[in-house]
């Protein structure tokens, strides 16, 4: 398969960046899965959308949206009611849905050349994230696995908590490099390194 080019490479800088003098508040990062997976299930077949995104990745999804879980390099998430994102370092997975889901179930769609996959973890990344999202970030109301949509100035992003102080963010990959200088800025004052 043709080697997907980042549309980070020309602002994506190594190294610490910001007021890191006292340490660094986040870390950023380019995750690059292999296959990102949206899975529309029609009115009433929810749950056998659920029975397949369970068939091919192994992963037991809680029923509705915003729920989720992460298995390493796998992750599956709802997003809005009937709709699920699924993420995995391996590619192909359009294909394994295809065979698993029929169209009377609902539709696959491949995302994985279309979407930007940025990772911010840290201390300071609830704090960073709030810059831009309304929402709320602490732990009991975003658990790890849970996902959240919403828009920043018209940018369009699912949000995942990945880990206690990590949260993985998938973009459109034309607002790839525009959002990664916005994040950059938010994350200046607490320190910021970019792996």
């Amino acid at each position: 398969m043709v080697e997907r080019l980042s549309p980070l490479e020309p602002a994506y800088r190594l190294g610490s960046h910001g007021r890191f003098e006292d340490g660094v508040g986040v870390i950023l990062s380019e995750t690059r899965p292999g296959s990102i997976v949206q899975i529309a299930a029609w009115p009433g077949e929810e749950r056998q959308a659920i029975a397949a995104i369970r068939k091919v990745t192994g992963l037991a999804l809680p029923d509705g949206a915003g729920g989720g879980v992460v298995n390493g390099a796998k992750a599956v998430f709802g997003f809005a009611p009937g709709k699920f994102t699924v993420v995995d370092e391996e590619e192909g997975l359009a294909a394994a849905f295809a065979k698993a889901m029929t169209p009377a179930i609902g539709t696959v769609t491949d995302l994985s050349h279309g979407r930007t996959a940025i990772r911010i973890e840290g201390p300071e990344a609830e704090w960073v994230l709030a810059k831009f999202f309304a929402l709320d970030f602490a732990l009991p109301a975003f658990p790890v696995g849970a996902a959240r949509s919403t828009t920043h100035h018209d940018i369009f992003a699912q949000i995942q908590r990945t880990g206690g102080d990590r949260f993985d963010l998938y973009v459109f990959r034309s607002f790839a490099r525009s959002f990664w200088k916005a994040l950059g800025h938010a994350a200046e004052e607490v320190g910021y390194e970019v792996a």
